[in-house]
């Protein structure tokens, strides 16, 4: 026996159809639906028929073997036996992050093929990964962030199964997941959530159409979907940690916020539950406001990357001085009014991640655009730092392969919009149209994919052992007060922390330091002097 339950309210008749029988549903309260019937065990495939219309999916379809325009598929969590009792959690304190990609982040581009790579993550010595959102999206391959069925864990990852031997395994390895949600809008292939209410409030815009309904007529069960959905992936799937997409976009003139209503919530289920937001010129508001654990920080991203690229079209506009470089060390909210500074844990930082390094035309990471001298400042700067760091898959090794945009749209004129608009964002930063890769192309995803093999060639492996030396010394690491010395003329830097001091040479001539304590690391071979393009740690 198994019981179908649906909000549509303002609907005269609702059929739940189960492997083709269909049976009427009755009206509950508040305008649900429910069923019970009694042969629909785990695996069998259903959807809803309104007023006699078509058979849509479950909105909260916890899978979709056959892609958003599928069927739905019963799933009975309590089938599956964890085994990761003992996992203790996560904490802010000490905290590294590896966000991946699950469709490129392995050659099987599943959640067992991510298994199969946690022993590097081990040695690496990240204490999590922050997966790509892989709630189902159109076709079999994206970044995962037009998702429609929240609740559904990607058919062509693995599914629910797959993605709870992911986690498993890395709470058994010592490692916590942290989940990439997307709550500003959703995509639109599949996306049929109009159809059973108002789920979405037209008066409210984001630059992906109506936004989602969290204060208008009905808003009480689309703020359910939404924190249902955060609760869950927490509950069932035993994940870590949530970071919400773009944050920003999230409309709410409520008494309580959405945000702030689904952050007390989650916390109430697992008070250790870590929830990040991605702000945009100010994350404090989030933190202190709403009562999120951090933020993403993309300023301090910024000011460096403007700085050691020479870039500054686009939203590099207003980066790229050398000052500017030493006050976001210090503080990595550079725009904006400023608010009450953020404890430094509290703030996410990150010399690539998947839109610093995606959202560029030809998907061109760090290594591609600075040599290995600026490649290993940007990583001494990053993991000796007051702030959460993240990586972004391959960095560690300074990765050849691109990260691209690429999508897996059947219909054609979805498809050119996708493409087109994408020619379009690039303008502001100068690149082409012809050298934009259409996002459509299977192409665009194969050449995402992780070449491990590079693990074992030069210059990768010895890049590989710089980041494994900079994340054991991390781990060394205390106190979160810091000391930024800058000289502008001679582009030199000095970073110091309770324990350790980085000197940075970014100018065009050697530089030599006298006594400045036992070398710990360095890029240079010279001793106490330190050449162009290139840092070294003493204690």
């Amino acid at each position: 026996m198994h019981r179908f339950e649906v909000w549509a309210p303002g609907k005269d008749r609702v059929d739940v159809v189960v492997d083709g029988r269909r049976t009427p549903m009755a009206r509950g309260a508040n305008g649900w639906w429910e069923a019970a019937v009694g042969d629909a065990a785990a695996g069998a495939r259903y959807g809803y028929a309104l007023d006699g219309g078509d058979i849509r999916p479950d909105p909260r379809s916890m899978s979709q073997p056959d892609g958003v325009l599928g069927l739905s598929q019963v799933v009975d969590h309590d089938e599956y036996r964890w085994r990761d009792g003992s996992w203790p959690g996560l904490t802010l304190q000490g905290l590294a992050v590896y966000e991946l990609h699950v469709g490129t982040f392995s050659p099987e581009g599943t959640f067992d093929g991510a298994i199969t790579r946690i022993p590097h993550l081990v040695d690496l010595g990240v204490s999590a990964i922050e997966v790509m959102p892989v709630a189902e999206f159109s076709g079999n391959r994206g970044w995962g962030y037009d998702g429609v069925d929240l609740f559904a864990p990607h058919h062509a990852y693995g599914g629910p199964a797959g993605l709870k031997r992911l986690v498993e395994a890395c709470h058994a390895a010592g490692l916590g997941v942290l989940m990439d949600v997307v709550y500003n809008h959703l995509g639109p292939v599949g996306n049929f959530l109009s159809e059973f209410g108002p789920y979405f409030n037209s008066r409210r815009q984001t630059p992906w159409g109506d936004a989602l309904n969290f204060d208008g007529p009905g808003s009480e069960e689309a703020r359910r979907f939404v924190i249902d959905n955060a609760m869950m992936w927490i509950r069932d799937y035993h994940i870590d940690g949530l970071r919400l997409d773009a944050v920003f976009a999230i409309h709410d003139d409520s008494p309580v916020h959405v945000l702030e209503q689904l952050v007390r919530e989650v916390k109430a289920i697992k008070p250790g539950a870590l929830l990040f937001a991605e702000a945009d010129v100010d994350g404090s508001r989030f933190v202190r406001s709403y009562g999120f654990d951090g933020a993403w920080a993309d300023d301090w991203h910024h000011a460096l990357h403007a700085f050691l690229t020479g870039e500054r079209r686009g939203y590099y506009s207003d980066f790229g001085d050398f000052e500017q470089l030493g006050e976001a060390l210090r503080d990595p909210w550079l725009r904006g009014a400023k608010s009450p500074v953020l404890p430094p844990r509290s703030c996410v930082v990150a010399t690539q991640n998947h839109d610093q390094v995606g959202n560029r035309a030809t998907g061109d990471r760090l290594s591609a655009l600075v040599d290995e001298g600026k490649q290993k400042i940007a990583s001494a700067l990053l993991l000796t730092s007051q702030f959460t760091p993240l990586l972004f898959q391959g960095e560690e090794w300074g990765a050849s392969s691109p990260f691209l945009f690429f999508t897996d749209h059947a219909d054609p004129g979805l498809a050119r919009a996708v493409s087109e608009g994408r020619k379009r964002e690039f303008a502001a930063f100068g690149w082409t149209p012809e050298k934009v890769p259409d996002p459509q192309d299977p192409a665009s995803f194969e050449r995402s994919k992780l070449q491990w093999e590079e693990l074992d060639r030069q210059p990768h492996r010895e890049m590989l052992d710089w980041y494994r030396r900079l994340l054991a010394l991390r781990g060394t690491l205390s106190g979160e007060d810091v000391v930024v010395e800058i000289d502008c003329e001679l582009r030199r830097l000095i970073f110091r922390r309770e324990n350790v001091t980085a000197y940075v040479n970014l100018g065009g001539e050697d530089w030599a330091l006298h006594s400045p304590g036992k070398l710990v690391m360095s890029s240079s071979q010279a001793g106490d002097v330190l050449p162009p393009d290139a840092v070294a740690i003493y204690a």
